[in-house]
């Protein structure tokens, strides 16, 4: 963009501290640093906590906690929250078991134009790096570094990023994990649906919204590089609840969910 907007880096989070640590460690090595980090913390008991009062103390942009009280999952509603208390004009969400490539935001802010949202991807780190890092509160990995796989989404290749991206009007493999939107496009849709609780979809199910408003999807390759720490996978009860909600969303062209960000003010 000819300007960069005031951007807000949102990060989702519960109680994985050191994984927060290291992924707010490499927001610090950003060549571009957002306006501000908010935190959407889904319940993180003390440990959090202490990690989040640290880092403010030190860190080059303002920290907001964004939390509320442990009843299960609930990122939409976090989420929503997290919003709430952003100051700035786009948002760049990711989650608190990333750590981010020093030009991760960067190259959002390259990518980012009126009308669309963004979809980036991740590579994925394997146990024992992932352990390694977190031993050493390390952000030090790269495209040729031991214990990396889907390789390919950590290479970044600034000359041909316009290449690695596509647009298309499909909600599909939308990861909120690394995912960017304008805040007036966000408001415009009602933000996250607070009915999804539980694992699964409220990114696919807010990009189907985005698109319901003609808010196009492009796909980021070759830049916005993310590497995602091992975690087991959690437990999925609600996905097929979660699927369901979606493609009544699809097939009714719901523009707004009736209980959404607003539900929440």
């Amino acid at each position: 963009m000819d300007s960069a907007p005031a951007t807000s880096l949102i990060i989702a989070t519960y109680n994985w501290a050191d994984a927060l640590h290291c992924s707010l460690l490499s927001v610090i090595r950003q060549k571009t640093l957002p306006t501000e980090v908010v935190i959407a913390d889904d319940g993180s008991d003390d440990r959090t906590k202490a990690v989040i009062r640290k880092m403010q103390e030190v860190f080059p942009v303002p920290i907001i906690h964004a939390w509320h009280e442990d009843q299960g999952f609930r990122k939409s509603q976090i989420l929503n929250k997290a919003i709430g208390q952003c100051s700035g004009s786009y948002v760049i969400q990711v989650d608190g078991d990333v750590l981010l490539h020093s030009s991760f935001i960067q190259d959002h802010l390259a990518a980012a134009e009126h009308g669309a949202f963004i979809r980036g991807t991740r590579a994925r780190l394997t146990p024992a790096k992932t352990n390694e890092l977190l031993r050493n509160a390390g952000t030090n990995v790269g495209f040729f570094s031991k214990g990396v796989y889907n390789r390919f989404n950590a290479l970044r290749l600034p000359l041909l990023q316009t290449l690695g991206q596509r647009k298309e009007m499909n909600c599909r493999s939308v990861r909120g994990s690394n995912l960017a939107y304008w805040k007036d496009d966000f408001l415009r849709v009602n933000g996250y649906n607070n009915e999804l609780s539980g694992w699964g979809h409220e990114d696919e199910e807010l990009a189907a919204r985005f698109i319901n408003n003609n808010i196009i999807k492009k796909i980021v390759k070759l830049g916005a590089v993310q590497y995602h720490l091992h975690h087991d996978e959690l437990p999925r009860s609600n996905e097929p609840v979660h699927r369901q909600i979606i493609q009544h969303t699809l097939l009714t062209k719901v523009k707004r969910c009736l209980n959404g960000y607003e539900n929440l003010l």
